[in-house]
C-alpha cells in the first residue's frame, strides 16, 4: 500500500501490511490532525488506545466521539478526518482495507 497522506504526526507504527491491508497506530500530538479525505475503496476501522478522540465525517455530517476500547469505521467515499478531542493528544489503531489504498485530500 501506498504511505499515508503527507501530515504530521507524533507518531506513525506500522503493525502489519499486505497487499490490500494495512494495520498501523497513530498517536497524534495536541493539535494534530488527519485532516479531511476519503478513499475510493478502503474502509478506516479506528480503535481508540487513548482519548478521547473525534471522527468528523460529511454526507451526511457526522461527529463520533471514541473513548479508550471504541472502535468505529468509516466506509469507502466517506470524506472524514481525526482528532483528539478540544484539539487533545490521542492515539488509535486503524486498520484500513480490504482494497487498494488511496488518500484522497478535500478541502475543509
Amino acid at each position: 500500500m501506498a504511505a499515508g497522506g503527507s501530515y504530521p504526526v507524533e507518531k506513525r507504527e506500522l503493525v502489519a501490511e499486505a497487499p490490500g491491508l494495512r494495520m498501523q497506530i497513530l498517536t497524534l500530538a495536541a493539535g494534530q490532525e488527519v485532516p479531511w479525505h476519503w478513499h475510493s475503496e478502503v474502509t478506516d476501522t479506528f480503535w481508540c488506545m487513548e482519548g478521547p478522540m473525534v471522527i468528523e465525517m460529511r454526507a451526511p455530517q457526522e461527529a463520533v466521539e471514541l473513548q479508550p476500547g471504541q472502535m468505529h469505521a468509516v466506509p469507502p467515499r466517506r470524506a472524514h478526518r481525526v482528532s483528539g478531542k478540544g484539539g487533545g493528544r490521542c492515539r488509535f489503531a486503524l486498520l484500513q482495507g480490504v482494497g487498494p489504498y488511496d488518500f484522497r485530500p478535500v478541502g475543509g
